[in-house]
């Protein structure tokens, strides 16, 4: 863990927890958020990966979301529609990122329970999020795998036929967590899909190969430039660098960074649209 955002990290927070738990009692801060933001839809980012060393005969359809931010301040409404595009997509997988709440773990119990009903035969993984740990990381876990969804801490699991050549593998968060890489690739596959909640995982994972990683964390800045330049960020030293989109890191790893679906700190969302990603592993016999 970078020790200076480690230090910094918890002063930033505290502000922000304290003023979401003053306004807590009343919805008005997520009226304010739908009021806001109007008729705000969910978009869907689509990306594309071909993967010549998958010998699979058809191609890997993964749903990621990530920053529900279920609370005081996430409109109900932008929660269901981001479920419903998580539906539409008709994934493989499902993976989840992290932060599902804001402030209370008990505050996801209906996000939770629409999750688990996401079609999504490859199974359902995710991870926590530093909002996650910080308002009860045991309970928020314990909550997703009675509803059947799978997190991935430090640890990793191989992919049922047509895939077992893949393992998805999954990083404990950057900030409040204790990642360890080590144990998350330990036996992996040769081709490996990271799930992290924020970019700044990549100084977890250092040089351990992999083939994509997807993480959310940033929100896009949440208030951004029309050009999608972040005003904020979110802390973490490279919430900056990788604040929303793909980035090819290297000749065989990528990075996908979904700007997430709820609010946090401010109810608004300027140049930063809630979103999810569908990303699809091509084999390369397919491509």
């Amino acid at each position: 863990m970078d020790q200076a955002n480690s230090q910094d990290y918890p002063r930033w927070r505290q502000l922000v927890t304290d003023a979401q738990r003053a306004l807590r009692p009343s919805p008005w801060p997520a009226r304010l958020a739908g009021w806001l933001s109007g008729a705000a839809d969910v978009r869907v980012e689509r990306h594309e990966i071909v993967v010549s060393e998958l010998r699979a005969h058809r191609p890997l359809r993964m749903a990621f979301a990530s920053d529900f931010h279920a609370g005081p301040i996430t409109p109900q409404h932008l929660l269901d529609l981001a479920v419903d595009r998580l539906i539409e997509a008709r994934a493989d997988l499902l993976l989840l990122g992290g932060d599902f709440v804001s402030l209370r773990a008990a505050d996801a119990a209906s996000l939770v329970a629409r999750l688990a009903a996401v079609p999504a035969p490859l199974g359902r993984y995710a991870v926590l999020g530093n909002h996650d740990h910080d308002s009860d990381g045991a309970q928020m876990a314990a909550m997703l795998e009675a509803a059947g969804v799978t997190v991935l801490t430090n640890r990793n699991v191989r992919l049922p036929t047509p895939f077992a050549d893949i393992s998805l593998c999954g990083l404990d968060d950057h900030t409040m967590g204790a990642p360890d890489a080590d144990a998350a690739f330990a036996a992996a596959a040769a081709i490996r899909i990271v799930l992290m909640h924020a970019p700044s995982g990549l100084l977890d994972i250092g040089a351990h190969p992999f083939t994509v990683a997807l993480c959310g964390h940033t929100h896009g800045g949440q208030v951004a430039l029309p050009n999608g330049w972040p005003v904020l960020t979110a802390c973490g030293p490279l919430s900056r660098r990788y604040s929303a989109g793909r980035y090819p890191l290297d000749e065989a790893r990528t990075l996908l960074v979904s700007r997430g679906v709820g609010y946090t700190a401010l109810p608004i969302r300027v140049s930063a649209p809630p979103s999810i990603t569908l990303c699809t592993i091509v084999p390369g016999n397919l491509a």
